[in-house]
């Protein structure tokens, strides 16, 4: 599976993309140490994203939570991340995370990514809803939510506590499939 745009592709988390994975996320620290601390402490070594790579890769198989990295065409440069996870089968619904390089981010990259990655999740994973949580000051990724047709739902109240950090309220977006 690859689904392509402008100069970018995205393809399913292999192994081959271990490396790739671990620089990315040294390369980003600053970036990632608030919000994707998991993600972070799980790719600081080239054996740790082998780890990482390989159970995510297990985790893509069963289900369980999807990861696509974004690279660029020419180069095959690692420059993001799309996740699906907090996946409820039941209620055939999932929740999109993301992250981008420093470099690329206001290029409309996650936005593209998210759109087509919607398309696979109503059609390919048979999901019927999509939920995007996002800090009320992340303005670019309230973008990617709005720009995606995604709606304001509520306000989830001290729903995510960064390392060190006082609770914080997240804003809840959803796109719901229409057939």
């Amino acid at each position: 599976m690859i689904l392509e745009f402008n100069q970018f592709y995205i393809n399913k988390i292999q192994e081959k993309d271990a490396w790739e994975i671990c620089e990315f996320v040294v390369s980003n620290q600053d970036r990632l140490k608030r919000y994707f601390p998991i993600t972070l402490a799980e790719n600081l070594t080239p054996t740790l994203s082998k780890l990482f790579t390989e159970k995510q890769i297990l985790k893509f198989q069963n289900k369980e939570e999807f990861i696509f990295p974004i690279k660029e065409k020419e180069t095959n440069v690692l420059v993001g991340l799309v996740f699906i996870r907090e996946l409820d089968w039941d209620k055939k619904q999932g929740e999109f995370g993301y992250c981008i390089d420093e470099t690329f981010k206001g290029k409309k990259i996650i936005t593209q990514a998210v759109q087509l990655l919607s398309e696979y999740a109503f059609k390919q994973l048979d999901l019927k809803t999509l939920q995007i949580l996002v800090y009320k000051d992340n303005t670019s990724s309230i973008e990617v939510a709005k720009n995606n047709g995604f709606e304001w739902v509520k306000t989830l109240k001290k729903e995510f506590t960064p390392t060190g950090e006082s609770p914080l309220d997240l804003e809840l977006y959803k796109l719901t499939y229409k057939a």
